[in-house]
């Protein structure tokens, strides 16, 4: 049985974790892979509770006092509300069967929460919406049946995106290749584009003014006014195989978009502009079969993105690269390829597929490990949530060795 091993802390204020916040969705509150702030010299990662749980790859959503997952159980994947003090059942409910290959069983996708409801995406396009207390269905749409949407190879991994008033969600057919729904209600509000869909969330974002949800479909990144379903922009960027992580948005402006594919595919970066009611995504750089992130997506701070740039490569490298020009800045291997990461203040928390939390200086002059925790078994293919001073971490190992863990950070 490994062992959680006690890290020196350090914090530079002494008490308590000013301003706490939920992780309401995939990539936490402004789907950018940003934490709440907690300044840290070094880490500790005290254990508060570890619960079995079924096999998956979604990230841990968090608000208030619940932890909201999805888990395989059996035939069937379920969305799972936790109680964050003690790891016990809430409640559970079936969304659809499940996916199993072999190479990684579960559902792929995070739940979202907005207000009194939780939004889920199931593994075949099942679209729910489900009551916060108590799990029960209040709304669903099937996107196969109703969208023409067809199911990729390895399941949908797509997360429910909650802008406003509507529930937006890529995965459809012709004319309905991204649509959204009432969050209220569930009724259609639009379906728009032939777009493509892949593995990628789309991310919420607001460039020259203009909030937008940019999703990376097959043919590269195509941003929508949110309210409408309009296309405002396109950048094009090769697919072979999947896209899997999600767009990123940063620069001194706000204004530059990265993204990035693996299967010998590359990453690249684009400059948005807006003139007289035109949108133009003028290209910045482009690589070829490198920097590349699968389903690991990078953050992004003060100029520079920070991943895990490798394609199925446990030994693969976290990386610091401009943002502006593709240079790489700095790189240390070992990480692996299939983990991932969160930013909170000028840190990261990076878990390995190996299952340690590392905590690493987000700094592009050198990099710098600053602890490292042993928290779970391998498989460990999703970062981890921070919310309300607790680290939420799982593994999915494919049988009893399967757990979500809670850890508090700090003494």
């Amino acid at each position: 049985m490994r062992h959680y091993l006690t890290i020196a802390l350090a914090l530079s204020c002494a008490a308590g974790f000013a301003g706490a916040a939920d992780w309401p969705r995939y990539r936490g509150p402004n789907t950018d892979g940003v934490a709440e702030s907690v300044a840290l010299d070094k880490l500790s990662l005290t254990p508060v509770w570890k619960v079995p749980i079924g096999d998956a790859f979604g990230q841990i959503a968090v608000v208030d006092k619940k932890a909201f997952v999805m888990a395989e159980r059996g035939a069937d994947e379920f969305c799972i509300a936790l109680d964050t003090a003690t790891g016990k059942e809430i409640w559970s409910t079936r969304i659809d069967k499940t996916k199993k290959d072999g190479n990684g069983n579960g559902p792929r996708s995070t739940p979202a929460i907005d207000g009194k409801f939780v939004y889920v995406l199931g593994s075949f396009l099942k679209l729910y919406c489900l009551d916060i207390e108590t799990g029960k269905e209040v709304w669903k749409h099937d996107l196969v049946a109703e969208n023409g949407a067809r199911v990729l190879n390895w399941a949908s991994a797509s997360s429910p995106l909650v802008v406003d008033e509507l529930v937006l969600v890529t995965g459809g057919g012709a004319g309905k290749g991204i649509s959204a729904y009432k969050k209220d209600t569930g009724a259609l509000a639009w379906a728009k584009t032939n777009e493509a869909y892949t593995y990628a969330t789309p991310t919420l974002a607001t460039i020259k003014g203009k909030r937008q949800a940019i999703c990376f479909m097959e043919s590269g990144l195509v941003s929508v006014d949110p309210k409408t379903g309009d296309v405002l922009w396109t950048f094009a960027h090769p697919k072979s195989t999947a896209t899997a992580a999600s767009p990123v948005v940063g620069g001194k402006d706000g204004d530059i978009v990265y993204c990035s594919a693996g299967y010998n595919v590359g990453a690249a970066a684009c400059q948005v502009s807006e003139t007289g009611g035109k949108w133009t995504a003028k290209p910045l750089w482009r690589t070829a079969n490198a920097n590349m992130n699968l389903w690991s997506t990078p953050v992004y701070k003060d100029g520079y993105i920070y991943g895990l740039f490798a394609h199925n490569d446990p030994n693969g490298p976290l990386a610091c690269v401009d943002i502006a020009t593709g240079a790489v800045k700095w790189t240390k291997p070992g990480f692996g390829s299939q983990g991932g990461l969160i930013l909170t203040g000028d840190k990261l928390l990076v878990q390995t597929p190996k299952g340690d939390i590392v905590l690493v200086s987000a700094s592009s002059d050198a990099f710098k490990e600053l602890g490292r925790v042993a928290v779970l078994k391998a498989k460990d293919w999703t970062a981890p949530t921070l919310a309300n001073g607790m680290v939420y971490a799982r593994n999915s190992t494919g049988g009893a060795a399967t757990e979500i863990v809670c850890l508090k950070l700090g003494n």
